[in-house]
């Protein structure tokens, strides 16, 4: 039974990603795996020990062979300074902890070693959010928790810093796909195991009402001229490393060795008490 304060429905999470399972649709899974590959051709560095926190290991069979695939679990199967390169794939926003999740990656890391995650931003859905929540309080006065809370790109990156990685570096990309309707939206978001897997969500199916209300407001606003409705994804992106000796470090404050008008050459203007 789930913990009332989580987040997160675990034993739904766990049935969620096994309906997936029988026929998933991953073309956002390797859209991320796709860019963190990429990312990981222009680093300066050869990776000999690598783990991916990833529900979806046939993603990386042919990405990164040696690589050991783990399960997102709430304690990480990995144990303290065995890799050099980890990767959380697609997954940190369904985590109840992020920052620990993050924290045992880096102390599962080597000195220097690398860290590359993804997962949704807040841009994630906002078109269908809005449609289902306007319908859901037009129907039935009311609103439920129905789209998972996904952080801003800004709030995101600070967890890099609170996990105590070095050299923090967060960036974002979005990505638009069209449907049919609302309808086919939500159903292939059930195949993607990216349902609602929320504690408080309704226990109850949907009214059939608050659907197609939401469907026909979701066209009213966003549909294209060929009636079509763009998806917003929004993909976050950090990578950092863990602390070494060797890494660049800041200079200690008042300690340079020239004057920054010089360089510029301009002329210092001192301000008034």
């Amino acid at each position: 039974m789930s913990n009332p304060r989580s987040l997160i429905d675990g034993p739904a999470r766990k049935r969620q990603l096994a309906r997936a399972a029988q026929n998933p649709l991953l073309f956002l899974q390797e859209t991320a795996a796709d860019d963190m590959q990429d990312r990981l051709m222009i680093v300066n560095r050869s990776f000999q020990d690598t783990v991916i926190v990833s529900d979806w290991p046939q993603l990386w069979a042919d990405r990164l062979p040696d690589a050991r695939v783990i399960k997102p679990t709430e304690t990480l199967d990995v144990a303290e300074g065995s890799v050099d390169l980890a990767i959380h794939a697609l997954n940190l926003h369904w985590a109840e902890d992020p920052v620990g999740q993050l924290i045992q990656l880096r102390r599962a890391l080597r000195p220097d070693g690398m860290l590359i995650a993804s997962l949704f931003g807040g841009q994630t859905l906002n078109e269908l959010r809005m449609a289902l929540s306007e319908a859901e309080s037009r129907v039935t006065g009311g609103l439920s928790p129905r789209v998972l809370p996904m952080g801003d790109i800004r709030d995101l990156g600070g967890l890099l810093q609170r996990a105590g990685f070095a050299l923090p570096v967060s960036d974002t990309f979005r990505i638009k796909v069209r449907y049919n309707n609302a309808i086919a939206l939500m159903r292939e978001l059930r195949m993607m195991g990216e349902g609602n897997a929320l504690t408080e969500r309704l226990r109850h199916p949907t009214r059939r009402t608050v659907l197609f209300e939401a469907a026909r407001i979701y066209a009213e606003n966003f549909a294209d001229a060929d009636g079509r409705i763009p998806a917003t994804f929004e993909f976050c992106i950090l990578t950092g490393w863990a602390p070494d000796s060797s890494q660049p470090q800041p200079l200690r404050p008042g300690s340079a060795a020239a004057r920054l008008a010089d360089a510029l050459n301009t002329t210092e203007t001192k301000l008034n008490d």
